[in-house]
């Protein structure tokens, strides 16, 4: 089985943990080389962030187990890469 490359999740997180304490965690897992997060919206308790993570062998299970364990809770999978290869989309006419 091919591993994953690529994950984006949309993550509706509470304020502490912090995003650069997260992402750190998230960034010592084996298999991922990198970790973006994004918030895209924030209430007084919880904001809502856009993890992206890149590496060769990501086991998303892990994943999810560290972003539990940190209050989190994973709302959807918004994009998956696996594979030798990254394939980044490509603009076509119908979007």
């Amino acid at each position: 089985m091919n591993s994953l490359r690529r994950l984006v999740l949309d993550v509706l997180k509470p304020l502490d943990p912090s995003i650069v304490d997260l992402a750190q965690v998230l960034a010592e897992l084996a298999g991922i080389e990198g970790v973006n997060i994004s918030i895209y919206e924030i209430d007084h308790l919880v904001e809502n962030a856009k993890i992206t993570i890149e590496g060769p062998e990501i086991s998303y299970a892990e994943v999810e187990v560290v972003i539990k364990e940190n209050g989190g809770a994973i709302h959807s999978i918004d994009e998956v890469a696996a594979g030798k290869l990254l394939i980044e989309d490509v603009t076509t006419p119908q979007g």
